[in-house]
């Protein structure tokens, strides 16, 4: 189980940016040619180039190099190889070129498991369950093809074409689809809805640049509907751009208070006030926080808290207080290097402690767990020389991410934690594409509110298909039926009908949830 979680805190951060003002260098820095660190690298890759025995790719040394240099910085900054560097900033934009599907392999064949949202499948016709075969000509069953060659060959430049072969199973016939690639929005708010008559909810799942008209949409659809008091969900939240965490933290504050202290390595410090035009400066307000929030999102959750605002609700926070920006290095690599650190507005850094041990850094929330802290919250470290003090009077620490207000503690045991893995990752996801894939045609007419009634549970056996499924996968599992039912639920939910509805069953027995629902109407705080 460990190894698992350390691989999905990695997943989560390798899009932790937070740039300063989610902006990219434009000019390459300019060096003096006198530099002896520089001519010597300069000097030497000339002699393995030229005099070497062996013919070396020397392109290839030096991004190692680079990338052994930067690993002896802090554990945020690193190297960004020129084919890792468009998806990232792909990630980060809000949006990609391409054809609107999210897929998996199926028995060597493409099989769509839902289609975007807005993009161009959609206005196509094209449906989950549908399989491509041919793209321009490029045959892609049979061919043991990487998801990266995939999405190579269904991604492009806007308004290109795509000529795709499609085979609908459920229908039993090919597809002949002439189809021009656009814009796919990649949402960074997941869902937003209204609990009741007056309690909103809404989840943003980073930030990125257009995080914010995404995050502003969504409040603005709220408050029409009746809203009156809000939890915002920043859970596994991985962060991203700074400019969208101050734009957020604004909405809820009042003019000139503070909402984030940077600090650069040359002393110099500036302040983001807020401008006091946000849309929702007295509402009761509820942030939900976890060890996998991280960066912008302990941006938004500080500046709540030291300015008193409202309340945070969940776990102590993965604690990332270093800000990066990239920076161009030629041939289309780039360096993402931290350049300044950030605090909160009573001026405490929320950053964890680091020794240049870069494994040891992103096991840090596995030693949490094994150390006891998420079941006990006396067992986190807290040092009273890092307490501060808000101006309502509530004493704050920090030094390692942002504590919240009410705990939620974690009792679950090794084996709990394993199966709560395996319900909330692909093994779960894919299960239900096989078993919804073989049984689509169960599923016409099916509506939200029958999979909200259950009615699902009446069309299969989805408990014992699971654990054969999994015996069959060879994931050790011993979990109850009804954990097996809520996760089956959710993942139709998301594969028929989209990120909100999936959002809506997981929260039906969420705790997190359910204390703020609870604690919400309490928590009121005079700014």
């Amino acid at each position: 189980m460990k190894k698992n979680i350390v691989l999905f805190t990695i997943v989560l951060l390798s899009i932790s940016i937070g740039y300063l003002l989610g902006t990219e260098k434009k000019i390459m820095m300019s060096y003096q040619q006198n530099s002896w660190g520089i001519n010597k690298l300069e000097r030497l890759l000339k002699y393995i180039e030229n005099d070497y025995v062996d013919r070396i790719d020397t392109d290839s040394l030096v991004g190692e190099v680079i990338e052994d240099i930067v690993s002896r910085l802090d554990p945020h900054s690193i190297y960004i190889p020129s084919h890792q560097r468009q998806i990232i900033a792909e990630n980060m934009q809000g949006n990609f070129y391409g054809i609107g599907v999210s897929f998996l392999m199926s028995k060597d064949s493409v099989a769509i498991v839902r289609v975007l949202e807005g993009g161009p499948s959609e206005a196509a016709g094209v449906l989950g369950g549908d399989r491509i075969l041919i793209a321009n000509e490029d045959t892609l069953f049979n061919k043991n093809y990487s998801t990266d060659k995939i999405m190579q060959t269904l991604k492009g430049k806007p308004g290109t074409s795509v000529d795709l072969t499609i085979y609908r199973k459920s229908e039993d016939k090919m597809i002949q689809l002439e189809m021009k690639r656009g814009k796919v929005p990649i949402p960074s708010v997941d869902s937003y809805y209204l609990i009741n008559r007056t309690l909103g909810y809404l989840k943003i799942n980073r930030f990125s640049q257009t995080t914010f008209d995404e995050f502003d949409r969504a409040l603005s659809n709220l408050l029409s509907m009746g809203m009156e008091k809000l939890i915002l969900d920043l859970r596994d939240n991985p962060g991203g751009y700074l400019h969208p965490a101050i734009q957020i933290s604004n909405t809820f504050l009042r003019k000139d208070q503070t909402i984030v202290i940077t600090k650069s390595n040359m002393g110099e410090k500036a302040k983001s006030l807020a401008e006091g035009d946000g849309n929702f400066q007295e509402g009761n307000l509820v942030v939900l926080v976890n060890g996998q929030s991280a960066s912008a999102s302990e941006i938004v959750a500080g500046a709540i808290q030291d300015n008193d605002r409202g309340w945070i609700i969940g776990r102590r926070t993965f604690g990332k207080g270093l800000v990066q920006q990239q920076m161009p290095l030629g041939g289309g690599d780039a360096i993402r290097l931290t350049i300044a650190k950030y605090f909160t507005p009573t001026g405490r850094s929320i950053q964890k402690p680091y020794n240049g041990n870069r494994e040891d850094y992103y096991q840090d929330l596995n030693t949490r767990y094994h150390k006891g802290e998420l079941a006990d919250v006396e067992k986190i470290p807290i040092a009273d020389s890092l307490a501060f003090e808000t101006p309502g009077g509530r004493t704050v620490f920090g030094g390692g991410g942002i504590m919240p207000d009410f705990y939620i503690p974690n009792t679950n045991s090794e084996k709990e934690e394993w199966n709560s893995l395996i319900l909330d990752s692909n093994v779960m996801s894919n299960f239900v594409f096989e078993e919804l894939d073989n049984y689509r045609n169960k599923f016409r007419g099916f509506e939200i509110e029958d999979l909200l009634k259950g009615k699902f549970e009446d069309i299969l056996p989805w408990h014992d298909l699971f654990l054969s499924y999994c015996a069959k996968k060879e994931f050790e599992v011993t979990i109850q039926e009804q954990e097996t039912l809520r996760a089956v639920k959710a993942y139709l939910g998301l594969q028929l009908f989209g990120e909100n509805t999936f959002n809506q069953i997981k929260n039906e027995d969420d705790l997190f949830l359910e204390t703020a629902i609870n604690k919400i109407d309490s928590l009121t705080r005079k700014n």
